[in-house]
């Protein structure tokens, strides 16, 4: 892309530095000998300079149709139909706009390719963002609308970012357990390419990976992306509160902070860390496991060992048998919001 905007840029710049020469006349002015040799130094440093013009609109084009490429890709079907069908309507009103603009003295010619390029851009911008009642008015009916709409038969959850860049929603998704519709509102996509064009390289990679797992749900469940937003909020779990009251929707997501919140101002609120949890294996007091012991506890003669699911065992009196596999039983099973914590000892112990 870099080389061939260069190439053209450069043949271009090359092209109209003859041209105007020609223009001008400069071969009938001065001698031949001069003409030649200030023309070829000329010819060199367009060209020179149409070359490195070229490296810098290039790269500026890479950007933007990287940035295209996202944007569509965050776009559902009905919304870049509306926008297509919007941008053909905007030049036809500028086509007929054409004879009478272009008929103003003076300033009419000038007038026309913005016209043409403001009214295009207008109407295809106002359909996308009215598509959903563009589409209900011609009668079809889109997802993720208002919970007391009649026509939305399936039930709609707002997904939050700490969901998306997690990665275990799209999981989750397919295997069904997750009913209705998933919805990912506008505001909440701008935050994750935010984060895509983070500075921060970890940063950086985890919003790329939220915009992928957007896109793979897109062919797996019912999802849709409404263009909504609340100016006046600049929090965005304050925006997806007040968009899940307002419309009564149930929230998704794995931050704790906004877990509480929701709960604390009645919305439905379902944590996939809390499905996670949900999910290990139950492990009772007495019950006898096989561990490998990997590391010291907190505490004295404590060592630290973890389940297949991940899930911390703490044994008491076994400090001396790190790196070892051991015995133990369980005496204790402790629950809390960031998971779930075995404590055991030896099972030779007393």
């Amino acid at each position: 892309m870099v080389v061939s905007t260069r190439i053209v840029l450069s043949t271009l710049c090359v092209l109209g530095a003859i041209q105007a020469g020609l223009l001008l006349k400069i071969q009938h002015r001065y001698p031949a000998s001069y003409v030649y040799a200030a023309g070829a130094v000329v010819l060199f440093l367009v060209f020179a300079v149409g070359w490195m013009a070229g490296g810098l609109v290039g790269k500026a084009l890479i950007r933007g149709l990287r940035r295209i490429e996202r944007g569509i890709q965050n776009r559902s079907a009905g919304e870049l139909t509306i926008s297509a069908i919007g941008l053909v309507v905007g030049l036809i009103v500028a086509a007929l706009l054409y004879f009478p603009v272009h008929a103003l003295p003076i300033i009419g010619t000038w007038l026309l390719l913005p016209m043409f390029l403001i009214l295009g851009y207008v109407f295809a911008v106002v359909g996308a963002r009215k598509h959903r009642g563009i589409l209900r008015m011609v009668g079809v009916h889109t997802v993720g609308e208002q919970a007391s709409d009649s026509d939305a038969a399936l039930s709609t959850t707002l997904v939050d970012t700490s969901a998306i860049i997690d990665g275990r929603i799209a999981d989750i998704a397919r295997t069904g357990f997750l009913e209705g519709e998933l919805v990912v509102p506008e505001f909440v996509l701008r935050e994750l390419q935010q984060v895509a064009d983070s500075a921060d390289p970890l940063k950086r990679a985890r919003g790329r990976r939220g915009l992928e797992v957007v896109h793979e749900m897109r062919s797996d469940v019912h999802l849709s992306t409404p263009d909504v937003d609340f100016p006046d909020i600049v929090d965005v779990d304050a925006k997806l509160l007040k968009l899940a009251k307002q419309r009564g929707m149930r929230i998704l997501t794995t931050d704790f902070n906004l877990n509480r919140l929701a709960r604390i101002q009645d919305v439905g609120v379902l944590n996939v860390n809390d499905l996670a949890n949900a999910l290990k294996p139950a492990v009772l007091p007495g019950e006898r496991l096989d561990l490998r012991l990997l590391r010291e506890g907190k505490e004295a003669d404590q060592a630290v060992g973890y389940l297949d699911d991940g899930t911390m065992v703490v044994v008491e009196g076994a400090r001396k048998l790190i790196s070892s596999t051991v015995s133990v039983e369980v005496t204790s099973v402790l629950q809390s919001p960031s998971g779930k914590m075995i404590f055991a000892r030896l099972a030779h112990a007393g």
